[in-house]
């Protein structure tokens, strides 16, 4: 059997089993990359022959569209969910943020997988809701930031686009370093990095006394 063929997967595969073998996926092909992983390296790393790894998964394309979907359904009810509150916009960009690094504690290698092959895999129909949910976190963020402009939450002279591509970019790369139980929790980082964003690193002046 090669890297290619599939096979039916097992009905003894039990949830959590599953769920092993996608986390352990994950993490080998964030390391290695999607094209140069093989199901016999996934399969050695979990202990067990590459033909046995067929009867959970038909193909390692099958892992990878799981763990992706799997990231972006888990991702997106989140966003959801913030974006239902109705809070303000500069409250809906702390809990947006919040959200993005409790992803990351939760799915690490996920989300660097999604970094790093999305480009690749843009053009194959099986992936192609890769694309859609980059244009709707677009919109999602643009729309955020032309409120917080209008209602004079952000500055006037914003350019939404960079503060757009700025906060996608820094707080996704956070993938590439996090670890979970690290010495920070993902509530406290976002708090730092909100603190850098929406304050500053500069020591704020001290308020005139009132007279």
């Amino acid at each position: 059997m090669n890297e290619n063929d599939t096979v039916p997967t097992s009905k003894k595969t039990t949830p959590a089993r599953r769920a092993e073998l996608l986390a352990l996926a994950a993490e080998v092909f964030a390391e290695h990359g999607y094209r140069a992983t093989t199901v016999r390296r996934i399969a050695d790393e979990a202990g067990m022959l590459a033909g046995s790894l067929y009867y959970h998964f038909d193909s390692k394309e099958s892992m990878l569209d799981e763990i992706l979907t799997g990231f972006l359904d888990d991702l997106w009810a989140r966003y959801d969910a913030v974006l239902a509150a109705g809070l303000g916009p500069r409250e809906t960009v702390t809990e947006l943020v919040t959200e993005s690094f409790r992803e990351i504690d939760q799915h690490r290698a996920a989300v660097a997988l999604y970094q790093k092959e999305t480009p690749h895999l843009a053009g194959h129909p099986r992936f192609s809701y890769l694309a859609d949910s980059r244009r709707k976190f677009e919109e999602m963020w643009l729309g955020v930031l032309r409120r917080g402009m209008a209602d004079r939450s952000f500055r006037a002279d914003l350019d939404i686009r960079l503060a757009y591509r700025f906060l996608r970019d820094t707080v996704w790369v956070a993938a590439s370093w996090y670890r979970p139980g690290g010495t920070h929790s993902p509530e406290e980082i976002a708090g730092q990095y909100l603190s850098m964003v929406l304050d500053g690193i500069t020591p704020r002046a001290p308020r005139a006394p009132r007279p």
